[in-house]
């Protein structure tokens, strides 16, 4: 038993960054970052927290599904920028949708969606599980450096949402983890030990660009090679793939080394900024009420992140 997506949702933030907007925060300019990374805007949050981003994306998904929030078995949502330790973002979300399940976060940077969506197929193929909620959600200006232009000018805030019940439409999957923090690490912050010794940074995104491009380049060919094996066919019989957005030129190049053409590829990057773990669900939720899949299409996801991770899921829609 595999799953099927029945109802998906997504939600950003009202406020609009622009880059010209940015440019009179940090040293930078519409054109440098629309070159360099291929966002034009961005959207932030002012007055809602990570949690609150993620019911309206919940809500939206529950409402697709055509289901009530009591109907949900389980919830699953991924996160690094989660507005407590404890409880959890899913926790939160349980509370205010009005749901009675059993509900908790996962953490792996921007696959965190796809690795969200792998656990809770694992969950209904074992059994007892009707409808999981799977969400990424993200509320990255409360840990971005606003003085690193380098890094600021990429993310956005956001979540996307997506409702699974019993099925056989998620055809193979696979996930990628090669343990490292020396190319993209978001520290903790500051602890309250007075006997710890060590220095402990401030939360923050650091990311080196150079090593986080290639490796992304190299894991979405790889992860779409692959799971289009297993799957037993090939990349260029996808009708679309879902990429994270994280820079449009990472996009541009594994699409080259797929030898597939770049409109298969979504592309919302320029609207919406880097996400993180909600970046797929939010395009997915665009492309599945664009009316643009068919009973039958076969469609790929793929994402890459901090961890070092990556994920990639064939889907028979």
């Amino acid at each position: 038993m595999s799953i099927r997506i029945i109802g998906t949702g997504s939600y950003v933030p009202e406020k609009i960054l622009t880059n010209d907007d940015l440019s009179e925060l940090v040293d930078t300019s519409d054109e440098w970052i629309t070159q360099r990374v291929g966002v034009k805007q961005r959207h932030v949050s002012v007055n809602e927290t990570t949690a609150d981003l993620a019911v309206k994306a919940a809500q939206r998904a529950v409402e697709a599904a055509g289901i009530t929030a009591d109907e949900l078995d389980l919830i699953v949502t991924a996160t690094v920028s989660a507005d407590s330790l404890c409880p959890s973002t899913a926790a939160l979300v349980q509370a205010a949708i009005g749901a009675k399940c059993p509900a908790f976060d996962v953490s792996s940077a921007c696959s965190g969606f796809l690795f969200a969506l792998d656990t809770a197929a694992a969950f209904v193929a074992r059994g007892g599980i009707r409808h999981a909620l799977v969400i990424g959600a993200e509320r990255l200006s409360r840990i971005v450096n606003w003085t690193d232009r380098s890094t600021c000018v990429i993310f956005g805030d956001g979540a996307g949402a997506a409702v699974v019940a019993p099925g056989d439409n998620y055809l193979v999957s696979h996930l990628f983890t090669q343990g490292n923090d020396d190319v993209i690490s978001i520290p903790a912050g500051p602890g309250n030990s007075p006997f710890y010794e060590r220095e402990e940074p401030a939360r923050q995104i650091n990311m080196k660009g150079q090593e986080t491009f290639k490796f992304a380049v190299r894991r979405i060919a790889d992860d779409i090679r692959l799971v289009t094996a297993k799957a037993g066919i090939t990349p260029e019989q996808l009708k679309y793939i879902v990429p994270h957005q994280a820079n449009s030129r990472i996009i541009d190049l594994a699409a080259r080394k797929l030898g597939v053409p770049m409109e298969k590829f979504r592309l919302n990057i320029d609207r919406y900024g880097n996400t993180s773990s909600a970046s797929v669900a939010i395009s997915l939720d665009e492309l599945v009420r664009s009316g643009e899949l068919q009973p039958g299409d076969l469609i790929a996801l793929c994402a890459f992140g901090g961890g070092l991770s990556s994920a990639a899921c064939v889907i028979r829609w």
